[in-house]
């Protein structure tokens, strides 16, 4: 088995952002609603589980095929080399989902599917009577589009999201592939001064922390692949030894998060700490209104309240307005907020250079984009 299919899932409106993260690897790639897919030797799986920033998760591509009935379903998974992947004590549940296809009970799929599995698994392994499952664990999963059906493992474990770090939060905490893709949206560089004046429990100073001296975003964590046989001890050594070797630690960081509530700053700064970056990444309690820029070229990354109760609509239009305010006196400075607050351009006073639609876990939003005026000596 010298080459694996993957698939990076993204959430709608980041697969572009995805792909490039992939191809950054050096992987050749097919971008998907929702997935970015791409051949790659064994050694991807902890490369990427290591290195994606803002992919969901890593999952491997068994087999597809078109299944309009149970007995097709059950003879095509049968028929998939399962024994390739999966260990003989391995632990195999099965998930399963079924959009706009005949075999709708997803139950069922999953039961026949995992029927199936164990058959083949039974009769490559040479074992008699039930699977053990004691062993590794290999979440599989049954997907139905259309009467086609596509079984995957999951070589992630717990979504990518989950970096670590996260020791507090908020009420509605912004997910940390979402903070890292809308970093990854704007132009900035580490050399340039960085505020996130809604910064909640500081998922967007960290993850622009985490990018600005490129630290692999799994580096502090396990993923399921690790106990799998099939993938050599020595390709997850090579993968964290790489990601020690790019980690440029000596980066200066100017990366400052501000919030009203002085109890997320704490949250902020305990996270901040369990990152890694209790020293480089400064935490302020402030109003928006008293927001103070004193350098050039800099960048405002914000995900502020939305104002989806009506109670609270005039008070969000106010921080807007007062965000405008404070930037019409910052020419230089460029400004990215994500929001779903429909008149955002009104109550900040001018329209965006850009808009992008993005979605914050179900909620459809705009990430709103000003472009600063750079001045000579830009980087």
């Amino acid at each position: 088995m010298q080459n694996v299919t993957l698939i990076a899932t993204a959430a709608m409106g980041l697969e572009s952002i995805v792909a490039n993260e992939v191809k950054s690897l050096g992987y050749e790639v097919q971008v998907e609603n929702g997935r970015v897919v791409f051949e790659a030797p064994i050694s991807a799986i902890p490369r990427c589980n290591l290195w994606l920033r803002t992919a969901d998760r890593v999952r491997l591509l068994v087999g597809k095929f078109n299944a309009s009935t149970f007995d097709e379903l059950f003879e095509g998974t049968k028929a998939l080399p399962w024994e390739n992947y999966i260990s003989e004590k391995g632990q195999f549940p099965v998930s399963g989902k079924s959009v706009q296809s005949t075999l709708y009970s997803v139950s069922d799929c999953q039961a026949i599917t995992k029927k199936a599995i164990a058959e083949r698994l039974k009769l490559k392994h040479g074992v008699a009577s039930k699977m053990p499952e004691t062993g590794a664990l290999y979440k599989v999963e049954v997907s139905l589009l259309k009467d086609e059906a596509m079984l995957t493992i999951d070589t992630s474990g717990a979504g990518l999201h989950k970096r670590g770090y996260r020791v507090g939060q908020g009420e509605a905490p912004l997910k940390e592939t979402m903070a890292a893709a809308l970093v990854l949206l704007t132009n900035w560089k580490p050399e340039y001064p960085l505020i996130d004046p809604f910064c909640g429990s500081g998922t967007i100073p960290i993850e622009a922390a985490m990018i600005g001296q490129n630290i692999a975003p799994g580096f502090n964590r396990e993923f399921a692949s690790e106990g799998w046989s099939f993938i050599k001890d020595k390709y997850w050594e090579t993968a964290f030894e790489e990601a020690e070797d790019k980690a440029n630690y000596d980066q200066q960081l100017e990366i400052t998060g501000s919030d009203i509530d002085h109890n997320l700053i704490k949250i902020s700064a305990d996270n901040a700490i369990e990152a890694g970056f209790g020293d480089l990444i400064s935490w302020k309690q402030m109003q928006v209104k008293d927001l103070t820029i004193k350098k050039e070229n800099g960048y405002i990354i914000g995900n502020p309240p939305y104002g989806q109760r009506l109670s609270d609509k005039d008070a969000v239009a106010k921080i807007y307005q007062d965000l405008g305010s404070v930037m019409d006196s910052h020419p230089s400075w460029s400004v990215y907020i994500l929001t779903a607050f429909e008149k955002f351009e009104k109550a900040y006073g001018k329209p965006a250079t850009k808009k992008r639609k993005l979605f914050n876990g179900f909620i459809r939003t705009d990430y709103y984009q000003y472009f600063g005026k750079k001045n000579k000596g830009d980087i």
